[in-house]
C-alpha cells in the first residue's frame, strides 16, 4: 500500500507527485494518458514569480516590453513576463517522480471507497490501488472532489495560434498582456462581452496571439473568439501564413470551494486554485505544491494518524483560513469586472494597472496578505474614475456576501 496515490499528471499531478515523492514518502500516480504525453496549452507567469522560487531556468521565453492597452492608449507595465519551457518543466518533474521512486499507471479512476485505515481507488479496468491518502489533480471537472453548492459559473475561455503572419502582430521582443481596443469590432459586436488580445513575440518571425473573455456566464464560445481573432487581425491588415499550434482553453473562474471535511484532496483546479479575478494559476502551484507535500509528508509520519485527520491537515495547509477570505474578495472583484460595461472596464484596468506594481502584482499573485489586498484595493477606488466607483459602490449591494465572507470566513 502506498502513503499518497496522485490522480492526475498535468502539471498540478506531476508537480505534487514529484514535491511528494521528496518528501521520502512512498507515492503511486494515476493518469489517463501517458504523464509523458505533451501538455497542450502555453504557461505564462510573471518573471519576479519564478525568481523568488529559484526556477528561471524553466522559462522558454521572457519580455522586458510588456503593455496593456485600452481605448484610451498603452500602458507599459514596467514588470518582466516570462513563458515557461512546458516540455522542460514536465520533463524535470518526471525526472524528479523516477529519482524518487514515484509510479505511475495507466487508467481512469471511476470508483473510490473509504476504509479506516486506507482509501481504495478502482480504475474501469478493475484494477485497484490502495494508499493512506488520495489526491485528486484531475483539473475543475473533477469527479471526485465534492464542493458547495455551485454558483453560475463564469468562464475563462481563449482562442489562440502560434504562427507565422504576413506581418508581425506586435512589435519585435514585446509581450501584450492585455489589448482590449475595439476599433475592430461592428457597433452590434461592442455591446457583447467584451474579449482582448494576449499576444507575444516569441522571435525567428513567429507570434503567439490568443483571443480571450477575461471571465463571462455563460462562457463565451471558442467560435466567437475564433471568429473575433481573425477580424482583429484582418482588421490590422494581417494574414496567418503558417499555423504552428492551435490553442482552446475554458475553465470556470468562480468555481466554489472544495468540502474541506472530505478524504480525497484536490489540488489546482480541482481544488479551486484558479485565481477568481485572472485565472492564473500555475504560480499558485509552483508555490504551494511543495508546502501541501511536507504537510502531508508531517501527518503521515505517525502510522497512528487516520486518513481523515491526514485529509483534514492537507486541506487546512492548502486553503488556511486567510486564503479562504481572500478568495471571497476576489470572487468580489470578479463580479465588478463581469459587471463593468466596456468603458468602466477599461477605466478600470487603467486605474488598476496605474497602482504601484507591487500592489497590483501582488493582486494577480494572491501573494500579499489579506489587509494588504483590502489597502490596494482602496487604493483602486481613490483612483478610478467616478464611472467605476459607482460600479464598485454598487457591487456592494448586489454582491456584499462576499464581503461578508470575506470577513467571517
Amino acid at each position: 500500500m502506498q502513503d499518497v496515490l496522485v490522480i492526475g499528471a498535468g502539471p498540478a499531478g506531476l508537480s505534487l507527485a514529484a514535491a511528494l515523492g521528496e518528501t521520502g514518502l512512498a507515492v503511486q500516480g494515476l493518469a489517463v494518458a501517458d504523464p509523458a504525453d505533451p501538455w497542450p496549452n502555453t504557461y505564462g507567469i510573471w518573471v519576479d514569480e519564478l525568481e523568488d522560487l529559484g526556477l528561471v531556468r524553466f522559462l522558454g521565453h521572457r519580455w522586458k516590453d510588456c503593455t496593456v492597452h485600452f481605448n484610451g492608449g498603452p500602458l507599459a507595465l514596467h514588470r518582466e513576463y516570462g513563458l515557461l519551457d512546458k516540455d522542460h518543466l514536465q520533463s524535470h518533474w518526471l525526472t524528479q517522480c523516477e529519482k524518487h521512486q514515484v509510479t505511475w499507471c495507466q487508467g481512469k479512476a471511476t470508483r473510490i471507497e473509504h476504509f479506516a485505515t486506507h482509501t481504495e481507488v478502482t480504475t474501469e479496468t478493475g484494477d485497484c490501488l490502495r494508499a493512506r491518502l488520495v489526491v485528486d489533480a484531475t483539473g475543475h471537472q473533477s469527479t471526485f472532489v465534492k464542493r458547495e453548492a455551485a454558483p453560475e459559473l463564469a468562464f475563462q475561455a481563449a482562442y489562440g495560434i502560434v504562427g507565422r503572419f504576413s506581418a508581425s502582430p506586435i512589435r519585435p521582443g514585446q509581450m501584450m498582456l492585455m489589448d482590449y481596443r475595439d476599433d475592430y469590432l461592428t457597433p452590434a459586436q461592442r455591446r457583447q462581452p467584451p474579449t482582448f488580445l494576449y499576444a507575444m513575440d516569441l522571435g525567428d518571425g513567429v507570434s503567439f496571439v490568443e483571443e480571450t473573455s477575461l471571465a463571462h456566464h455563460p462562457a463565451v464560445s471558442i467560435d466567437v473568439l475564433k471568429d473575433r481573432l481573425h477580424q482583429r487581425l484582418h482588421h490590422r491588415g494581417l494574414e496567418i501564413k503558417e499555423t504552428h499550434h492551435t490553442e482552446r482553453c475554458l475553465f470556470p473562474m468562480n468555481q466554489p470551494l472544495p468540502d474541506f471535511s472530505q478524504r480525497v484532496v484536490g489540488f489546482g483546479g480541482s481544488a479551486s486554485m484558479v485565481h477568481p479575478a485572472s485565472g492564473y494559476m500555475v504560480g499558485a502551484l509552483l508555490r504551494r505544491g511543495p508546502g501541501l507535500a511536507k504537510a502531508i509528508a508531517a501527518a503521515l509520519a505517525s502510522s497512528q494518524t487516520t486518513p481523515s485527520l491526514a485529509a483534514s491537515l492537507a486541506w487546512q495547509a492548502l486553503w488556511p483560513a486567510e486564503r479562504v477570505r481572500k478568495h471571497y474578495l476576489y470572487l468580489f472583484g470578479l463580479e465588478n469586472l463581469m459587471a463593468f460595461d466596456t468603458p468602466q472596464l477599461h477605466q478600470f484596468f487603467a486605474a488598476f494597472f496605474s497602482l504601484p506594481t507591487d500592489d497590483w502584482a501582488g493582486f494577480l499573485a494572491d501573494s500579499m496578505a489579506l489587509p494588504k489586498v483590502v489597502q490596494a484595493m482602496i487604493g483602486l477606488f481613490g483612483r478610478a474614475p467616478n464611472p467605476v466607483r459607482l460600479g464598485l459602490m454598487r457591487s456592494v449591494f448586489s454582491h456584499g456576501h462576499l464581503l461578508g465572507r470575506t470577513l467571517m470566513s
